[in-house]
């Protein structure tokens, strides 16, 4: 250690801890899998699109949408400055916005209380917020049932609204 009342260069400390290896930068990571959960892609309320969309990652649509989206195995959000005109079939699909079409989920659909579905839902949870605008048939399915829909020795429940 030095001090002030010695002259001339004095050598840093040795120190006894081994030296670590610098981390490799990010260009040279592994690749990834393809949807990670906290990943997913945006549409944003200047932007509209007509037509179909599928892919393998989470979606959340907050501008205009006509046609269909597929994202099997993922979730899809509506935001709410979100309007689709669209069926919609995912893993987990949540309206904030203006939804017109069939929905389909393998796991759950949330309307919340802002959110407004007009068309059928297929999902084997459901949940309608106080508030929310819903018209249209909900078949709650077993949650190993394929979205096809379900054998004929297992009926599905069916509530029309």
């Amino acid at each position: 250690m030095w001090k002030p009342t010695q002259s001339g260069p004095v050598a840093p400390p040795s120190n006894p801890e081994p030296s670590r290896p610098v981390p490799a930068s990010p260009a040279f990571e592994p690749a990834r899998p393809a949807a990670p959960a906290g990943e997913q892609a945006t549409i944003g309320k200047g932007l509209y699109i007509k037509g179909e969309i599928s892919g393998s990652e989470s979606l959340f649509i907050d501008g205009k949408v006509e046609g269909s989206v597929n994202l099997a195995g993922n979730r899809v959000t509506v935001g709410r400055n979100g309007q689709v005109s669209a069926n919609i079939t995912a893993r987990e699909i949540v309206v904030l916005g203006k939804v017109r079409g069939n929905v389909s989920a393998t796991d759950r659909v949330d309307i919340r209380a802002e959110g407004s579905l007009s068309g059928d839902v297929a999902a084997a949870r459901i949940s309608i917020e106080d508030g929310a605008f819903f018209k249209g048939g909900i078949d709650i399915r077993k949650p190993d049932s394929k979205t096809t829909g379900t054998p004929a020795s297992e009926p599905s429940k069916t509530v029309q609204v």
